[in-house]
């Protein structure tokens, strides 16, 4: 056997909001190889309810914009080969209108979050290992009334870059992958919001939001899990501080 699956047998892999959408599929998907696998969020009735679909999948509570919470969470997974950093949250309004409560909740979950799962995911990791955010296409580049969440991509991307040339001599790799509008729930909610702000049919909303992909869809949450997987996988070692994008050719 090759591939992922030979290499992630007896590995521990922690994700960040494993309870829904991409964090669900990413828990399913790892669980798959045999790993044994650790998910975490603030929901943990969302988080025992993925973890019920596999024997290899456990739920930790956690809440990563909080350290010591976060420092708990490691504790109770145990040493952990792979971490995914894929907790985040959306917001949207025009900069004009955007509060600085707003700014900070977007800053603390999708930037001081990653942040603090990546530092403390590294600071325990025995050898082998693979950090991976899940950031957006945002952080690549602008999108009009979301500032303070492209902000905080944007920061992932630094950081990935920056860590990847700290941690190059070791056999732990940093990646961030980002993908455009993803089928989840938290685009569910986005195209709700649209369609509330603009009078547009929920239709209409979902059509607008898959136009930005050349591709004219929305991306699976399966597509960034064979990423993932891809990123743990032999031959992948020479793959460091990339900013992967996932979105049907947009730039």
């Amino acid at each position: 056997m090759t591939g992922p699956e030979m290499m992630l047998a007896g590995k521990r892999v922690l994700i960040t909001g494993g309870g829904s959408g991409a964090g669900e599929n990413l828990a399913l998907g790892f669980a798959s190889t045999g790993a044994e696998v650790v998910i975490t969020g603030r929901r943990l009735a969302a988080l025992q309810a993925v973890a019920a679909q596999a024997s290899n999948i456990r739920a930790v509570q956690a809440d990563v914009t909080d350290e010591a919470s976060v420092a708990a969470m490691f504790a109770a997974a145990g040493p952990c080969d792979v971490v995914i950093a894929n907790a985040g949250a959306a917001d949207s309004a025009p900069m004009a209108r955007t509060s600085l409560a707003q700014w900070n909740a977007m800053l603390a979950v999708n930037l001081t979050g990653v942040f603090l799962t990546l530092r403390d995911g590294l600071n325990q990791m025995q050898g082998w290992g693979r950090l991976i955010s899940v950031a957006s296409t945002a952080g690549l580049k602008g999108y009009a009334k979301v500032a303070p969440y492209a902000a905080a991509k944007h920061g992932v991307i630094g950081l990935t870059r920056s860590l990847a040339l700290e941690i190059a001599k070791k056999p732990i790799t940093v990646n961030a992958i980002c993908p455009g509008f993803l089928d989840t729930p938290m685009t569910d909610h986005s195209i709700e919001v649209i369609a509330e702000k603009t009078g547009k049919t929920l239709e209409q909303a979902k059509a607008a939001l898959e136009a930005m992909n050349p591709q004219g869809r929305l991306i699976a949450p399966a597509e960034v899990t064979a990423t993932a997987l891809w990123l743990c996988g032999p031959g992948s070692q020479g793959i460091n501080g990339q900013a992967i994008s996932i979105a049907g050719g947009e730039i």
